[in-house]
């Protein structure tokens, strides 16, 4: 346990009652908090896991703050509650604190965010691809999709690759592009090298929240899938050379979604995919091989 119940005690005036003695106990603090991985680097998840007694159904349910930024938590049984806080490759490493509050009672814990060297690359692009700079059409559902927080979970255990070729760029890569160091960059996800129109898999269960396209404005993306796992976690598909779902579908891990591609900004036929937490680009990999529940 996290916390100890206090005690003290207080004498009365001996006038009063020769002899006899008040005990009073302080209530129990009815909240405690639970961080893991218990020593996290950049780009990982961490899973908040808090246990509260609340009076009643009426009350809210515990919020979860770090970074200044607050987070829903969502139940995960009778009086026990569950965040997920993205952490990425521009956060500093060091000291990091999480404060959850529920019912008057707060509770602080800090991890130490452990620091990781990430691939540096240098990207060379022409004229006329560096000239492209994406629509403002294709920004808003970008971002109104990142911004997605359903309280339902929809996943089940581990995510899975969404494609069976080899990952080409790993997560975190940060990069020159002609000559020129971009400061908050870093590569959001995975890229998959795999032939033109290979099968592209849901990672894992979800439902179809944004299907984007070339035609529509998708310049940089090119077309793109967007699935909604619940509780502010989502995946992004990108490239695409043919899309196989609608929006509002759901879909099972596995099933195929759409083809490899080479659309958008793409020196050749890959899939990129993001994984999402909050609104911010996570390291996939504890979630293909541990599962965050």
């Amino acid at each position: 346990m996290m916390f100890n119940p206090l005690t003290s005690s207080l004498t009365q005036p001996l006038a009063a009652v020769i002899g006899t003695w008040v005990v009073m106990s302080a209530p129990a603090l009815a909240l405690e908090m639970r961080v893991s991985p218990e020593r996290p680097r950049l780009g990982e998840t961490l899973s908040v896991l808090i246990e509260t007694e609340l009076e009643s159904e009426s009350e809210q349910a515990p919020t979860v703050t770090a970074r200044g930024r607050s987070y829903q938590t969502f139940s995960v049984g009778e009086n026990r509650y569950r965040a997920f806080i993205p952490t990425t490759p521009l956060d500093t490493p060091g000291p990091f604190s999480i404060s959850a509050s529920s019912g008057g009672q707060q509770q602080r814990q800090t991890v130490s965010l452990g620091d990781r060297s990430f691939t540096i690359q240098e990207i060379w692009l022409s004229p006329s691809v560096n000239a492209i700079q994406g629509t403002d059409y294709e920004f808003d559902r970008m971002d109104a999709f990142k911004a997605t927080v359903t309280p339902e979970r929809l996943w089940t255990g581990s995510f899975r690759h969404p494609s069976d070729g080899p990952i080409s760029t790993p997560y975190g890569v940060r990069r020159y592009y002609n000559g020129e160091w971009a400061e908050n960059y870093y590569h959001r996800g995975f890229d998959y090298a795999a032939p033109m129109g290979a099968p592209v898999v849901a990672t894992a269960r979800g439902r179809v929240s944004l299907v984007g396209t070339v035609s529509q404005g998708f310049e940089l993306h090119g077309n793109s899938i967007g699935l909604d796992h619940g509780q502010g976690v989502t995946s992004i598909y990108i490239h695409l050379s043919e899309i196989n779902v609608r929006e509002g579908q759901m879909v099972e891990a596995g099933e195929v979604i759409g083809r490899i591609g080479s659309t958008g900004i793409s020196t050749g036929p890959h899939l990129h995919w993001g994984l999402y937490v909050n609104g911010e680009s996570v390291d996939p990999d504890p979630w293909l091989n541990l599962g965050l529940k």
